[in-house]
């Protein structure tokens, strides 16, 4: 009979509280991914630039790609895995790649085969919560990419800017 007892007991307590460990979270829609790539691509194409964009969910699932006519496959992958790159470190991929240049700490994140460590990729934050992340590749360099990134963002104003 205890032991009847003490199973009901815990069984009670197992299951009486479940919903509180249960989180409310912000989620990136796919109409807000689609979003953010088309302004990336348009803030691009404005400077005569084609790119490819990659945004992941804040699991590092792809929520949507695109790809510009004319642009590399490469720069295809350069997006993802600079948007996995600002999504798993929680950082712009070009503060990263300034850090790892002057820390030789940090420098080894550059033999991480997944991150790339090049400007154009950026966590994406609502109500401070990391939501996913966009990035952005094949538009001349760093400095371009990452431009294009930080238009896509002002795209969607559910999402908090960067502080710079």
């Amino acid at each position: 009979m205890k032991t009847l007892f003490f199973a009901s007991t815990l069984l009670c307590l197992l299951t009486g509280p479940a919903h509180a460990q249960l989180r409310q979270v912000n989620d990136l829609s796919l109409a807000a991914a689609n979003k953010l790539a088309d302004a990336a691509v348009a803030a691009c194409q404005a400077q005569g630039r084609h790119v490819a964009v990659t945004v992941l969910d804040r699991g590092g699932n792809i929520v949507t790609v695109q790809r510009a006519d004319g642009v590399g496959p490469h720069n295809t992958a350069a997006s993802g895995r600079k948007a996995y790159t600002a999504l798993s470190t929680k950082n712009d991929t070009q503060a990263l790649a300034v850090a790892a240049r002057g820390n030789p700490d940090m420098a080894n994140l550059t033999t991480v085969p997944e991150l790339l460590l090049l400007g154009g990729g950026l966590p994406l934050r609502a109500k401070g919560d990391i939501v996913g992340a966009i990035g952005v590749a094949g538009g001349g360099g760093a400095q371009p990419d990452r431009a294009c990134a930080l238009a896509a963002l002002a795209a969607v104003p559910e999402l908090d800017l960067p502080q710079t």
